[in-house]
């Protein structure tokens, strides 16, 4: 029964308002509210039990920043204490001067990032219309090279997978290295254009298929048959 209910509440697609699970024990996550001893959704998406915690990721809507958020970002201008960058979100965000990870002069802004840069950085904090970001954390800073794309933020986690299972079978299967910004802009690089674009055709395919039932099966096979597929040309 238990293992039944697990099942349930792990691959069932949820819309607002929809009872996910009933019971005293369970405690509402991300995206739900208790209601007696149910646990209601608030929003699209997939419904999923971690032990007690039930919780909703949302299978649609815009990225809503997040203290912590890894995020991919655009240099959009410069101010005389740092930059303005574009992290697709409702409003944009700030990089001080004082959150680069070594001392600059702010006479050398334009130096390190300039318009048009490409960043991976962290939220440091929001306020009521801005976010601020840090670079002081290990893997954070200017992207060089490779591709980017974009997906809805909030089929994020279904990229991500359970401890990274999904990212890591496609990092493996396709010799590249991805950064997945929680504002659903992903960075790739391999070691040539044609591992990228296979990565890329990997991820857009997990986005599309973000509500099926056995996700992980369904890209082994995708997977499998463009390496054969490939493999035959």
């Amino acid at each position: 029964m238990t293992e039944e209910k697990e099942e349930i509440v792990k691959r069932k697609v949820v819309v607002p308002g929809e009872v996910i699970i009933k019971g005293e024990d369970y405690l509402p996550g991300d995206w739900t509210t208790k209601e007696g001893d149910s646990i209601i959704a608030n929003k699209f998406g997939l419904a999923e039990e971690s032990g007690r915690l039930v919780k909703v990721i949302p299978l649609s809507g815009g990225y809503i920043p997040r203290r912590g958020n890894i995020v991919i970002g655009q240099v959009k201008d410069i101010t005389f204490n740092g930059w303005i960058v574009d992290i697709d979100a409702h409003y944009q965000a700030f990089l001080s001067l004082n959150e680069f990870p070594r001392f600059i002069s702010k006479n050398d802004l334009a130096e390190h990032y300039t318009i048009g840069d490409l960043l991976i950085a962290q939220v440091l904090g929001i306020k009521r219309t801005a976010v601020d970001l840090t670079l002081k954390s290990r893997g954070l800073g200017k992207i060089e090279k490779g591709l980017i794309i974009r997906v809805n933020s909030n089929k994020v986690p279904r990229v991500i997978g359970k401890g990274g299972s999904m990212v890591n079978l496609i990092k493996t299967e396709t010799n590249c290295e991805i950064s997945i910004g929680q504002n659903g802009i992903i960075w790739i690089k391999g070691e040539n254009v044609e591992d990228e674009l296979k990565a890329k055709k990997v991820i857009l395919f997990v986005t599309e298929k973000s509500a099926s039932e056995g996700l992980t099966e369904k890209v082994e096979k995708f997977l499998k048959e463009n390496k054969t597929s490939g493999d035959k040309n």
